[in-house]
């Protein structure tokens, strides 16, 4: 985690570097014009010969500029003043560490005289601080050989000029980035050191000591409660199955009607007896990108403690190709009783949501359950990897995740679904049982999420997000590095905060 301190005036002797703000149009900030007065105007001959004009996002760095001891500066640009939000200055914060992240151990930023902000100051630099530890996180812990120049060293910013106001917010924010760093922890780590027990492990110890309650059912406590679509996606594995809950509450009420969040978590998935093609295989690791998530959510709303009760559960299995592994045309009877068709083992997710979310229903009798899967190739067909898809049975809970997705940009696109019984539903009819696990080609996402709204008690509120195309990316964003994003932490403690708190 990045550290954040905050200063009343900029001292740069120990900084290795030094970040000012200029305006569109080359309006600098008072720190900036403070600079380019010692420097003898060297601030505004650099942004003359780089055409440098406070374009919105844009960095300019300077190398040993005079006038300071900073050893190289760097001009943020605002773009229209009155219009730089705190999304603007999360991502100038992602711009600054992703440039400074192995060069660097020290970043001054200087909010000092800018003004008529589209949002106030201490918003302005908490976010900053927040996008640059967002963007700070790496994960090298398996690379051995790595050279002092390859190596992370931005390990601190400074706020200078901040009011007192933007500490309490960035500590909160950097409650909501520990969420974040967590779940991509999970998520990137290989399958053979995640996998459902080790899932488990490495979540109870980050998630007790900030309050949260932790409940863990193993195989044989799944099959008595009648688990069989759970369990037969993990039977062809040597790592069994486990489902994991974790309860937080913050509303000192302890009968408060709770959010409950189910997130997959199939640990690594080779598409069992339906095995997957081999080259791009690995990247199913990240198939537990679900349930990371909602580790991560918890982390996040527990550690700003959060005046919410939430349900956490994950449902975690590995999928395998072994001798005992589940066949295509098995039958299996799910937790509500329901029978499934298995016509593909490689339409798994749905069979691990769908006991999870049964137990989580009648164990917590929530009104609003989410669920957040890698659950179909076909939404980033779709979506490619820049929304989740979202299937609703609520246009408030929809109106909802989209304003807390926009605001966040952890953004969500609504897809269609059916009435049970409705066109989309009757694709996955099954001949010989209550259904079938797979629809024809068309409309895979579509017909995947008919699949769990068959499992949703009557009078819940209920979403479920395919993030199957943001919870990994291959290119490099604002506030990630191609990999791992923790999409789904930062969008669901806003829902939490602007909709479930107080």
């Amino acid at each position: 985690m990045t550290s954040v301190a905050f200063a009343a005036t900029r001292d740069t002797a120990s900084a290795a570097a030094l970040l000012l703000f200029v305006g569109e149009g080359g309006e600098l900030s008072e720190g900036a014009r403070n600079l380019d007065a010692a420097s003898n105007g060297q601030v505004g001959r650099a942004m003359k010969a780089a055409n440098f004009t406070g374009k919105k996002g844009k960095l300019l760095e300077i190398l040993a500029p005079a006038g300071t001891a900073a050893a190289r500066v760097l001009l943020a640009g605002l773009g229209d003043p009155t219009k730089a939000d705190a999304r603007t200055f999360e991502d100038l914060g992602g711009e600054a560490a992703a440039r400074l992240q192995t060069l660097e151990a020290e970043l001054v930023a200087d909010f000092g005289g800018i003004s008529d902000l589209a949002v106030g100051t201490d918003v302005a630099a908490a976010h900053f601080a927040h996008g640059l530890a967002l963007r700070n996180w790496r994960f090298d812990i398996y690379r051995t050989k790595l050279k002092d120049e390859q190596k992370g060293k931005l390990a601190k910013v400074t706020l200078v000029g901040a009011p007192d106001s933007a500490k309490p917010l960035s500590d909160r924010l950097q409650k909501v980035a520990d969420g974040v760093h967590f779940a991509k922890e999970l998520i990137t780590e290989p399958g053979n050191i995640i996998y459902p027990q080790s899932f488990v492990d490495r979540v109870r110890a980050k998630v007790e000591p900030l309050g949260i309650k932790v409940t863990v059912l193993d195989e044989k406590e799944l099959a008595k409660l009648g688990a069989g679509s759970m369990l037969g996606v993990g039977q062809g594995s040597v790592k069994p199955p486990r489902l994991l809950a974790m309860e937080w509450n913050g509303t000192g009420k302890a009968d408060a009607t709770p959010l409950a969040l189910i997130g997959k978590g199939v640990t690594f998935d080779t598409g069992g007896i339906s095995l997957k093609p081999g080259p791009g295989m690995e990247d199913m690791k990240w198939d537990m990108g679900g349930a990371g998530a909602v580790a991560g959510i918890m982390v996040a709303l527990a550690g700003r403690k959060a005046k919410a009760r939430v349900i956490g559960v994950c449902g975690l299995v590995e999928n395998m190709p072994d001798g005992n592994a589940q066949r295509p045309g098995d039958v299996v009877t799910s937790m509500s009783g329901q029978t499934i068709e298995v016509l593909n083992t490689d339409a798994e997710g749905r069979l691990v949501l769908n006991d999870c979310m049964t137990w989580t229903q009648r164990t917590y009798k929530p009104k609003v359950m989410l669920d957040f899967a890698t659950l179909t190739g076909a939404i980033i067909i779709s979506l490619a990897h820049h929304y989740a898809g979202v299937f609703s049975n609520s246009d408030a809970l929809w109106g909802k995740l989209d304003g807390a997705g926009k605001a966040v940009n952890d953004l969500v696109w609504r897809q269609p679904l059916s009435e049970p019984g409705g066109h989309y539903d009757q694709m996955i009819d099954s001949t010989i049982a209550d259904m079938k696990n797979l629809g024809p080609r068309e409309g895979g996402s579509i017909t995947a999420a008919q699949f769990l709204q068959r499992y949703v008690d009557e009078g819940v509120e209920w979403a479920h997000i395919d993030i199957a195309g943001a919870v990994w990316r291959p290119k490099a964003g604002a506030l990630h590095d191609k990999g791992a994003t923790g999409f789904g932490v930062r969008l669901i403690d806003k829902l939490v905060a602007d909709h479930f708190e107080g």
